[in-house]
């Protein structure tokens, strides 16, 4: 057996970020690896993830997850062998999914890893389509938005790892016509001829309220909100009434300095009897082994198609969380250290 590792890098937050998150308000130092305690598993991680939600812990606000601290490691979804173990459950050798990211080794309780079957697919699937956003995808469409068979849906953010995955379920599960919004034409090209979505637009190429207007001539029933602003606004005006909005992120404004103006059209929340739900996907993990179940089978299938973004080595940690602000993935961004 070779020797456990005495040390390791991993990124720390040493500044909070103001507007946007720039490299130096980040460190990537080494740091001895834990002892490895009754009950526990040290984790050699081979991926982890990073994901817009990461921005807001970076804020020292009260939250719905406690902000990141400064000069300690940041932690988010992760991958790994385990190759040291102290715990009945889990063995060495074993691949398990965690929240320790942002690092090269992870020591944590063994309650608080997924044994994950690497033979299922690929072992990044479980940070992005198989994993947190997946989850994020389904339960957001189905639970929160309400969706029902011949929804006219919209999508903003839809080539990214939430939003490719709910246009696809909204089609596989009987949506009568799939729109989304994207920030190139290489994206928009994508979600049409690759994930069967019926129309899209680039976002970049006009005003967003007249492109979802032509996009979706007899209006929409069902918006699922990745960007918030002018596409929430776009949203309002084109939902038909009865229509839903799951609002699962805002990323449009996760780096303002300024308060931005809230949609100018809010009012028509009233007249067409709209509902709108914000969304945390840790309010539904009862619904996952329905969710595993159905995406794992439409994957094997062919009928689910999902990309990544793979950035290799942890050096490049930031660089790739700050490529994902700025909308520079296709699919899941994810950081490998393999």
């Amino acid at each position: 057996m070779s020797a456990l590792p005495a040390t390791g890098r991993e990124w720390h937050l040493v500044a909070r970020p103001h507007g946007w998150p720039t490299p130096a308000d980040f460190a990537l130092r080494e740091t001895a690896v834990p002892e490895v305690g009754e009950g526990q598993i040290l984790v050699r991680n081979q991926a982890f993830s990073v994901d817009p939600y990461m921005r807001g812990r970076m804020n020292d606000v009260k939250s719905y997850v406690p902000p990141f601290q400064l000069d300690r490691p940041m932690d988010g979804g992760a991958v790994g062998e385990v190759i040291a173990s102290r715990a009945e459950d889990i063995t060495v050798g074993d691949h398990v999914l965690h929240s320790l990211g942002w690092r090269e080794y992870a020591v944590l309780d063994a309650r608080h890893a997924t044994k994950i079957d690497p033979s299922l697919g690929s072992l990044t699937a479980y940070l992005g389509v198989l994993g947190m956003p997946g989850l994020t995808a389904y339960a957001g469409l189905l639970e929160v938005a309400s969706f029902k068979e011949g929804d006219v849906v919209f999508v903003s953010g839809a080539a990214g790892a939430v939003g490719s995955e709910v246009g696809q379920i909204a089609r596989l599960k009987g949506a009568s016509r799939v729109i989304g919004s994207a920030g190139s034409d290489e994206k928009v090209k994508l979600l049409v001829e690759e994930y069967g979505f019926d129309a899209a637009f680039n976002y970049k190429n006009g005003d967003v309220a007249q492109q979802l207007k032509e996009a979706a001539p007899d209006g929409i029933d069902v918006y699922f909100d990745n960007v918030g602003g002018d596409h929430l606004e776009a949203a309002l005006s084109a939902l038909n009434i009865h229509g839903r909005i799951a609002v699962c992120g805002m990323i449009s404004m996760y780096n303002a300095t300024e308060p931005s103006p809230a949609p100018r059209n809010l009012a028509l929340v009233i007249g067409k009897r709209l509902r709108m739900q914000g969304l945390l996907v840790s309010d539904h993990s009862a619904l996952h082994p329905k969710f595993a179940e159905e995406v794992s089978a439409w994957i094997r299938s062919g009928e689910l198609k999902y990309s990544e973004t793979v950035v290799p080595g942890i050096e490049n940690g930031v660089e790739a969380f700050l490529g994902m602000l700025r909308g520079e993935n296709t699919g899941k961004m994810i950081v490998s250290l393999s």
